[in-house]
């Protein structure tokens, strides 16, 4: 547990608003989403340079400190029970965004959503899109490396990020806030923060790409009769749109039943009774001509028999209610005991890993189920088995055993986009190679031989203990 001297050193370097103890930081902890834990501490710096005075006072007292951002992961990367906290949530201003040059720069703290809706204002897009958009921060984002609803067209979250400034354990500040699109003079040492989930550094601002804003936006909802027609259809719309497929999101039936019947708010675009389900989506700059490709696209797929049904959006509000579908996990999570997965394969392998996943599962739990959606277009599904007499250890540890083990024979990825954290920690072996976790284990010892950023995650503690030594 923290000492009570450092902690007031750090309400002395942070103000008495900066430092949260006791049922203050108890409530700040409140997740909608992960365990976050009774942290002793929640620490809110106003500036980078608090936040190296946070992080060299804590280096010097050995003391563990768990960066925060939005709190919306799902792997328990946030996990802070009887550590210091660090939220970032004062540091939300936009510094600057150049209309020229195509960037906008940020503080760590600020919401997705605000940066989105900035760009906006000046006919700029910032294309990172995914359901916690309302709370998701940039920081959250970078160390995790989101991915979301439009990675097909604009790549993962480091492909949208030219420059950032972080923090180093012992409290070094390392500013590498570039512009330039194309700079290689020597390493490109952001590439080390983005994706560590706050075990390597603490970022605190960042420079984004951003786009001009499209100016037409096209959005269907059809029907397929087969796997192999998706990957079939996908690349037709690739190649009859010219590049301006933004999104490809396919739903299995009973993910899309789930969200369109009673208690859920949505109600059927297609009717029920087809096996796979895709929101598919166009974004270009001439509203009149892109529409007309787009439907003919539409058209040319039905009638080769890539697609059963077709509807087109002919309205926002109709786009918005396609949209809602897809981002309506909480049906799910509000139904039964269920655990979610989100693993990343090869299209080509999608079908039997499916078939594979629901066979072991109903040998084990006859009564499971298993709703599946996702970002097919890059290799991303959600996998959300249910239905199971608990919600206990012993059982997740046997669904991830399925869940996990399908994925091994097929060079998958046990996370595409949302980390490791303490979730899947044990499985991060199967993912990568021994020489690629020893990299890792490197890194980490170098840039934090205390082993005080975030420990625990990502890396077996046993592994991060030796850093210490």
């Amino acid at each position: 547990m923290a000492a009570d001297d450092l902690i007031r050193k750090l309400k002395a370097a942070l103000g008495d608003a900066g430092v949260l103890t006791g049922k203050d930081a108890e409530e700040k902890a409140v997740g909608g989403w992960s365990n976050l834990g009774i942290p002793v501490a929640v620490l809110r710096p106003a500036s980078t340079q608090e936040v190296s005075a946070a992080l060299k006072l804590c280096h010097a007292a050995g003391e563990p400190v768990v960066p925060w951002g939005g709190k919306t992961g799902l792997v328990e990367g946030g996990e802070a029970d009887g550590h210091i906290a660090l939220s970032l949530e004062r540091m939300n201003r936009i510094e600057e965004i150049d209309t020229l040059g195509g960037t906008i720069t940020v503080e760590a703290g600020c919401v997705l959503q605000t940066v989105c809706e900035a760009a906006e204002e000046k006919g700029l897009i910032f294309p990172l899109d995914l359901g916690a958009r309302g709370s998701a921060t940039i920081g959250g984002n970078i160390s995790t490396n989101a991915g979301g609803n439009r990675v097909i067209r604009y790549g993962m979250t480091r492909d949208m990020v030219l420059g950032l400034e972080a923090v180093l354990a012992d409290g070094t500040v390392v500013t590498s806030m570039n512009k330039l699109i194309k700079n290689n003079a020597g390493y490109d040492l952001k590439q080390m923060f983005i994706g560590s989930e706050g075990t390597l550094g603490v970022v605190t601002r960042a420079v984004l790409r951003v786009w001009p804003k499209p100016k037409s936006q096209d959005t269907g909802f059809v029907a397929v009769e087969s796997f192999e027609q998706l990957p079939k259809f996908l690349r037709h719309m690739e190649r009859a749109l010219g590049g301006t497929l933004s999104a490809f999101e396919v739903m299995w039936e009973d993910f899309y039943k789930l969200v369109t019947s009673e208690p859920a708010k949505g109600r059927p675009v297609i009717a029920h009774g087809h096996p796979y389900y895709v929101l598919v989506e166009s974004m270009g700059g001439d509203q009149e001509a892109d529409s007309a490709r787009f439907e003919a696209a539409m058209m040319e797929a039905l009638e080769a028999g890539e697609i059963s049904d077709a509807v087109i959006a002919k309205s926002q509000a109709e786009r918005d209610a396609m949209w809602a579908l897809r981002d309506d996990v909480a049906q799910v999570v509000n139904t039964y005991p269920m655990f979610t997965f989100d693993v990343s394969l090869k299209i080509a392998d999608m079908e039997s890993y499916i078939a594979e996943v629901k066979q072991g599962l109903t040998a084990k739990w006859p009564e499971s189920s298993l709703m599946v959606f996702g970002h097919l277009g890059d290799g991303n599904l959600h996998v959300i088995p249910g239905r199971f007499p608990d919600a206990e250890q012993e059982t997740r540890r046997g669904v991830e055993a399925i869940v996990y083990g399908a994925l091994r024979g097929r060079q998958g990825s046990v996370s595409a986009e949302h980390g490791i954290g303490l979730e899947k920690r044990p499985y991060l072996g199967w993912s990568r190679s021994d020489e690629e976790v020893a990299l890792m284990q490197l890194l980490k010892r170098t840039l934090d031989p205390k082993n005080i950023l975030n420990p625990g995650k990502v890396l077996e503690p046993q592994t991060q203990a030796r850093a210490a030594e």
